[in-house]
């Protein structure tokens, strides 16, 4: 794209690349990685393949944006000393020097399901924060291996319990066909009365094969009659209590019932957000410990007291209080269907 001066075409790839694979995915799947207090080898390894990311997007935008690629490449080559050149505008361009295909392709499956979930997710008003049960996805038989690897990726960022890998879509959805009459008439003529009841009575497995080989053959009054998947309409019917998409050749569906654990899980991971946004605007360091005292609805309180321990974990809380504390810094919050008060309190 460079060497044909299509600016336009590169800086999208490197604008994609950037927001959508390495923030929206690596840095933020790579968090917990980061904020390690002990300094090992997984901590060492996040550093260095987000510096390794950010100097060589530096001198891929230095042609269409020099000052800022400048201004980047400068404060990170200054720390290091990695490389000799006074100016990214003096460096070589960088050049691909590791490939490994099976991993890409892991990764591009599972980032497909995530979007693809969190697209449905957002339809049906089931926020990320609220954990559900299960995911079923079913995908070509080639990528059956690389979705089972990806599990625990995908289930960490969909926020479900269990996923399950099925060889093809039929569990998922429910599938009747219906004739075409538009494209049978003309070419079967007299069979086709004859025809169109055999179709409808085409079991799944039938199914399965015309949308697979794109043909069929069937028997209809003692001929063998090949139909093609024009000929043919496949209605498809969701599974009751399940969120069911396709796209790309992966097919997800979702269950989406919710029990009492799942929705207390929920409600506790909407008030570790609605805490750690108190953190930030109380001014506290993000290694401060604080004390959380909350007043509300004593359904809510059963809620946050049954994940207190996660909820501890996760805000750097000493203990959780439930009653009224004079000070600190306190807010009002409507989660959910409950109204609470929160005061948070650095130790």
């Amino acid at each position: 794209m460079m060497e044909s001066y299509d600016l336009t075409k590169a800086a999208r790839a490197v604008s994609s690349f950037t927001i959508d694979h390495l923030s929206n995915w690596y840095v933020r799947r790579s968090r917990r990685r980061f904020w390690k207090s002990e300094v090992n080898q997984s901590k060492l390894s996040a550093y260095q393949t987000l510096y390794e990311c950010l100097v060589t997007i530096a001198k891929l935008t230095s042609p269409f944006a020099p000052f800022i690629a400048e201004d980047i490449y400068q404060r990170l080559n200054s720390a290091t000393g990695r490389e000799k050149f006074e100016s990214v505008h003096l460096s070589e361009m960088p050049k691909p020097f590791y490939n490994d295909s099976e991993l890409e392709i892991r990764m591009d499956l599972a980032q497909h399901v995530v979007y693809l979930t969190r697209s449905m997710r957002a339809k049906h008003n089931l926020k990320v924060r609220q954990p559900l049960s299960k995911i079923m996805i079913a995908v070509d038989k080639k990528y059956r291996e690389s979705a089972m690897q990806m599990k625990e990726v995908i289930l960490d960022e969909v926020n479900i319990k269990d996923l399950v890998v099925l060889e093809d879509d039929s569990d998922i959805v429910s599938k009747t066909v219906k004739p075409n009459f538009k494209t049978i008439g003309p070419k079967y003529g007299k069979l086709v009365k004859s025809l169109a009841n055999e179709i409808k009575n085409l079991g799944k497995d039938a199914i399965k094969t015309i949308e697979k080989e794109k043909q069929y053959t069937l028997k209809v009054e003692g001929e063998d009659v090949t139909i093609s998947i024009e000929d043919v309409e496949i209605i498809s019917t969701e599974i009751e209590g399940w969120m069911v998409e396709s796209e790309g050749g992966v097919t997800v569906a979702v269950d989406t019932e919710l029990t009492e654990d799942l929705l207390a899980e929920g409600y506790a991971r909407e008030f570790v957000n609605r805490v750690q946004n108190m953190r930030k605007d109380a001014g506290f360091d993000v290694v401060d410990r604080i004390n959380v005292f909350v007043e509300s609805d004593k359904q809510f309180v059963s809620y946050i007291d049954k994940f207190s321990s996660y909820i501890c974990n996760e805000v750097l809380a000493g203990s959780i209080s439930y009653s009224q504390y004079n000070g600190g810094f306190k807010q009002e919050w409507k989660i959910g269907d409950f109204n609470c008060t929160i005061t948070v309190v650095k130790v």
